[in-house]
């Protein structure tokens, strides 16, 4: 085994922050329990261990902001203008862009998208929040080529043929296959074009350096349960031009200088953004999370995480390269870096069935369907759904190792328990894992979709 396959083999690295549950066990349908093994960060990721001891700090002090003289409501504007201040550093914003909260990165390009004044070009890659955000005005897809370099050249080719295209937003990095696009050079070639940028941070953001500033673009989006802050918030960091000129998000108290009501209308004064945009009392708790995490993040986001992760998805990729039958997904044929997040199929084994045999016969979480990414599945598997393991900062080598052998026994003998389909999702069947560990009453679930 080779030095990098060695960084990591039973738990995280030392350096690296510490998780809330990093030690959680759940049932087995033999009866179990087994370590949780949390292969599904790329849909959502637990608290850091510092961002829950901030929460748990804050909450006595919780109150209204701006606009109250008490004693907590004063805490709580400073704690909220501070996270401010945080996530602009995390992301290297310029000075004077506009940080404006929202509930996550859907919000925020929906935000966005109330703003941008004039065609919306995407590439037929993106998660649906980036390519549904813009569906009320004109909007351009275009098709990503087998290569980085083609893709470029057809963004280019895009925007040179019809130049009228107001904003260019991508990825930046795949929620199916982790693969990276070269940021800095698709700004270049929008900004050639007359265009502005807009980069969906959501995957990228816990994983690798963002860089607004460095890379020139100008709008950037994230969400905080995509980077251990689940506690409800998402951001929106850029120029503040096309925001203060924008409809407010949400009108309401907060976002407004002042209001007039005459017989036939109502007259009112917007604020400049962020506050146009956060009308209502915000989510401070949120934000104190998001800016926790990133104060948390900021010390490994350069070198080790990512080493941490690269070394993961090697181990992760030679070990899936081992399983007889299975297939990963793949965007581009030059992609020279990417996430730890790996999208494959086993034989013609339904991609359901394998992640609920991995869960309740192994106690792996990871996540099956089109990850609301349709026409990237349409592109690279044919509309079908497949599987996707998504590692993080506490996933550790017998993580992998797990899934591995798993997927392996799977592979070669099927599952071992039985399985239907209810409600849409293959289920054990009987499942005796109890499923209310918090006494409130089990309830059917609902199919849904997931970044």
């Amino acid at each position: 085994m080779t030095a990098a396959l060695l960084h990591d083999t039973t738990r995280p690295a030392a350096a690296l922050p510490a998780v809330t549950g990093a030690d959680l066990t759940v049932p087995l349908v033999d009866g179990g329990p087994v370590r949780y093994c949390d292969l599904d960060s790329a849909a959502s990721t637990p608290a850091l261990a510092a961002v829950t001891a901030h929460v748990a700090q804050v909450l006595p002090y919780h109150g209204s902001v701006h606009r109250g003289a008490g004693y907590t409501s004063r805490v709580c504007t400073s704690l909220l203008e501070n996270a401010r201040a945080d996530v602009a550093r995390f992301v290297r914003a310029r000075p004077g862009d506009a940080v404006v909260f929202t509930r996550n990165t859907t919000d925020a390009l929906g935000l966005l998208a109330r703003a941008v004044p004039g065609p919306v070009v995407t590439l037929d890659l993106e998660h649906h929040a980036t390519l549904l955000a813009w569906r009320h005005g004109e909007h351009r897809v275009v098709r990503a080529g087998r290569t980085i370099v083609d893709t470029l050249d057809a963004l280019r080719a895009e925007l040179t043929a019809r130049p009228d295209a107001a904003l260019v937003a991508v990825t930046g990095a795949s929620n199916v296959t982790g693969e990276l696009l070269p940021i800095a050079d698709v700004v270049a070639i929008a900004h050639a074009a007359g265009a502005r940028v807009c980069v969906d941070a959501a995957q990228l953001a816990p994983h690798r350096r963002l860089d607004l500033a460095g890379w020139g673009a100008d709008y950037l989006a994230l969400s905080g349960h995509k980077i251990y802050a689940p506690f409800g918030a998402g951001v929106l960091v850029g120029r503040r031009d096309w925001l203060d000129a924008a409809e407010p998000h949400l009108a309401g108290g907060g976002a407004v200088r002042s209001v007039a009501v005459a017989a036939d209308r109502t007259e009112v004064a917007w604020l400049p953004a962020p506050q146009r945009h956060e009308g209502g009392t915000p989510n401070v708790l949120g934000a104190a999370a998001l800016a926790a995490a990133c104060r948390a993040l900021e010390p490994v986001i350069d070198d080790e995480l990512p080493a941490h992760e690269r070394a993961l998805a090697m181990r992760l990729h030679a070990g899936l390269a081992s399983v007889p039958g299975l297939r990963t997904l793949s965007i581009f044929d030059d992609a020279p870096d990417r996430t730890a997040t790996v999208s494959f199929t086993l034989g013609d084994r339904p991609a359901g069935l394998v992640a609920a045999a991995l869960s309740a016969e192994h106690g792996i979480g990871v996540r099956d369907g089109r990850f609301c990414a349709h026409p990237l599945l349409a592109r690279c598997n044919d509309g079908d759904d497949a599987v996707r393991a998504s590692l993080g900062l506490r996933s550790t080598g017998s993580d992998v190792d797990r899934l591995v052998d798993a997927l392996g026994r799977l592979a070669r003998s099927g599952p071992q328990w039985t399985y239907a389909i209810i409600d849409g999702r293959w289920t054990p069947t009987p499942d005796p894992r109890p499923l209310d560990p918090f006494g409130l009453g089990e309830r059917p679930g609902l199919p849904g979709c997931d970044r």
